[in-house]
């Protein structure tokens, strides 16, 4: 069988191993950084956007990793089977089980730690910023992608996998769900922003939008910025900020709003 070596990016590690191996490879260990593991049929799409800015940045720092495990090398067969036809009948093809189990077992097996167990599905729960809060104290996440008409659901139950959502919206596979959940995990993480004022007041945080953002110059096109941003008193402009963002969710986003008041 094909050398089933998960695809990692990050930094070299400095844990002590009896493996000099692991200075001169492309997939060194990690020690202590939060790991995101992807199973899926299409590891050369990560990094992908996760490369980039300030996710790309403190990937290369080892502030957190990633690993893929290619579902390819777990087929069945000459042909590395990963699918077959839905019992019952119906169109598509379902990723088998026997397959996935091998591949999250390898995942699990090289976990370190506390870490979800989830599955990119448009039936889970949906994706929030409690959630990324979540993931982001534990020591990482392991994902996985669906493809097809998805997944064998004994697999779903035998492993308590966590069946997560990105929207009310259904894509041809997890792996950019995946990108957009680590995306929002990665950046809680400590030392990424850098101001880590940022992710107290940006959208969600607070239970509310964020409130509107304005830079130089101070007239543009016509438009002022408002006046109370210049002023220089504070606490005017938290008042300000902070109403702006009320009115905002309650315009927009009315189920926010009606769950903000419940927790005040």
């Amino acid at each position: 069988m094909t050398e089933k070596t998960p695809k990692s990016a990050g930094r070299v590690s400095v844990r002590p191993t009896l493996k000099p191996r692991e200075l001169i490879t492309d997939t060194p260990d990690l020690v202590g950084a939060w790991t995101a593991q992807i199973i899926t049929l299409f590891p050369q799409a990560f990094p992908g956007v996760l490369g980039e800015s300030l996710t790309g940045r403190a990937l290369q720092d080892g502030i957190w990793r990633l690993d893929t495990f290619d579902l390819r090398n777990y087929g069945i067969g000459k042909h590395r089977n990963v699918d077959d036809t839905p019992a019952g009948g119906g169109a598509g093809m379902v990723l088998r089980a026997d397959v996935l189990e091998q591949a999250i077992m390898d995942a699990r097996g090289q976990s370190k730690g506390v870490a979800p167990l989830v599955y990119l599905s448009p039936r889970g729960q949906r994706f929030d910023q409690a959630m990324a809060r979540s993931w982001a104290r534990a020591d990482g996440v392991t994902m996985l992608c669906g493809r097809f008409e998805g997944v064998d659901e004994r697999v779903l139950h035998h492993f308590n996998i966590q069946e997560v959502s990105l929207g009310d919206f259904v894509l041809t596979g997890g792996e950019i769900a995946a990108q957009a959940m680590i995306d929002a995990t990665v950046r809680l993480l400590p030392g990424v922003l850098g101001n880590a004022e940022s992710a107290i007041e940006e959208s969600f945080s607070t239970g509310l939008l964020e409130h509107p953002q304005y830079t130089k110059p101070a007239e543009w096109r016509g438009h002022q910025i408002p006046d109370v941003l210049l002023s220089g008193n504070h606490a005017k402009i938290a008042a300000w900020r902070r109403a702006q963002s009320e009115a905002l969710t309650k315009a927009r986003r009315p189920d926010l709003w009606v769950k903000f008041q419940q927790g005040d």
